[in-house]
């Protein structure tokens, strides 16, 4: 009887108990959705210069596509990337060409940000390529968060050795990651800040990326408008949409 009087008193744990895997699709869902449309603005800051551009964005998850069409400044608006799975397309507006992104640039910088191409490629592969195990709880700033690490799985084509994500137990809401090589040495990590109302759900309005093997870099992401779980049609995920003129 004292036995089971000690499992009643444990069901309320276990049945708010998460595992890693159910932390990491709920979080990625907060900043996602099934499909969304957004408004960035984008500032990249070297010790050297500051650079702002915007842009707008379509994703959907269910078909592993997006398209980023950049609006501002005036001498880049109209370039667009289209990413169908993992290949990735650039359409420039000025010379009228589209470049499909091959493997051996998937590292490189994207557009002269902290992020690669591989970043925006692979945008939605944490869930489905790394292998995730809950460390355990860290307070990040005053805000109780589990700490998780994701490493990749074997047949996955990845660029980063390792992950570590914290996320606000409270509400699922990201909160830093850091992003590691395969010999573990640091080399970029992600602060999510200016949490607010957004597209009918509470979410990090700005996401900003430090960049370690390059001192005085980042990159910060500020999402001016979103909407979530609309409904976006397939033709804006296509060659057409990429290379149309506007």
């Amino acid at each position: 009887m004292r036995r089971f009087s000690i499992l009643l008193l444990l069901l309320p744990v276990l049945a708010h108990a998460q595992t890693a895997e159910e932390i990491v699709r709920k979080s990625e869902s907060v900043l996602k959705g099934t499909t969304s449309r957004g408004t960035y603005r984008m500032t990249i800051v070297t010790p050297e210069y500051t650079r702002e551009m915007e842009m707008r964005t379509w994703w959907d998850d269910a078909a592993d596509k997006s398209l980023i069409h950049i609006t501002a400044p005036k001498k880049e608006a109209g370039n667009k990337w289209l990413k169908i799975g993992n290949e990735m397309w650039n359409y420039l507006k000025a010379t009228e060409t589209t470049v499909k992104i091959p493997p051996s640039m998937m590292l490189q910088s994207w557009n002269g940000s902290d992020f690669t191409n591989d970043d925006l490629a692979r945008e939605s592969s944490l869930e489905k390529d790394y292998t995730h195990t809950l460390l355990g709880e860290e307070d990040i700033n005053g805000e109780r968060c589990w700490k998780i690490a994701s490493v990749p799985k074997a047949d996955a084509a990845v660029v980063w050795g390792k992950i570590y994500s914290w996320v606000r137990m409270k509400d699922f809401i990201a909160s830093v990651a850091q992003f590691y090589d395969e010999k573990g040495t640091l080399l970029r990590y992600m602060v999510y800040s200016g949490i607010k109302q957004l597209g009918g759900r509470t979410m990090p309005t700005v996401w900003t990326m430090h960049n370690k093997s390059k001192p005085g870099h980042r990159t910060e992401f500020v999402i001016l408008d979103a909407a979530f779980d609309i409904s976006i049609p397939s033709s804006m995920f296509s060659f057409r949409e990429l290379e149309r003129g506007n």
